[in-house]
């Protein structure tokens, strides 16, 4: 009779858990992971339900419809990666520049994987593109930020996006590869050449 009971008390406590709070975030998360998986074309009520957890009818009464719930999962990523991005969070040290990058891929694979399928998918669908701009934007800002507690004078827009473009593929390479140690080589010599700039001519 115990092993009857208990069971089913746990069976109550997962559904509150689905149910109620941070439900839509969970859905959400799940969303997520189910892109990083299987692409955009894979995001659908039934298989988010399988991912969290919990009912097909959940998710259909949070979202209502398909392209509400890649909107919203689209929204929630943004959010969840300026929180956890490794840009703008330094001292103004060439040193400690893009410091948390390797473990932002370690501890988030889902949430960089779902990017990347984003950017391939919106060139056949171009609707997912102002989501995308807005992001890399704000990725951008808080890149040329940084750089500029860094180096001297102005940070151009091309040297801002130089830089950029050096994380972001060592975020892929990392994701697909692994070899966090090879990031943390790469990102030690790009923090060499910030220092050098900093610097200046007297540095050479």
């Amino acid at each position: 009779m115990t092993d009857s009971v208990e069971p089913a008390g746990e069976r109550r406590t997962r559904k509150r858990v689905n149910h109620y709070g941070s439900g839509r975030v969970a859905l959400l998360d799940a969303a997520v992971r189910v892109v990083a998986r299987g692409g955009l074309r894979k995001l659908t009520y039934r298989a988010v339900a399988e991912e969290a957890g919990v009912t097909h009818g959940l998710v259909v009464h949070h979202f209502g419809s398909r392209d509400a719930l890649i909107e919203e999962a689209v929204t929630h990523a943004i959010r969840s990666s300026l929180h956890s991005s490794a840009l703008d969070v330094g001292m103004g040290k060439a040193s400690d520049f893009a410091g948390g990058l390797p473990d932002m891929v370690d501890s988030g694979p889902e949430l960089q994987a779902f990017q990347y399928e984003l950017l391939l998918e919106a060139r056949r669908r171009p609707e997912l593109l102002p989501h995308l701009r807005a992001l890399y934007e704000e990725y951008f800002e808080a890149s040329g930020r940084e750089l500029a507690r860094i180096l001297p004078g102005p940070v151009s827009r091309g040297t801002t996006r130089l830089v950029f473009a050096a994380l972001e593929g060592l975020v892929l390479h990392q994701l697909v590869f692994g070899e966090r140690e090879v990031t943390e080589e790469a990102l030690a010599e790009l923090r060499a050449l910030l220092q050098k700039l900093a610097e200046g001519p007297a540095a050479s």
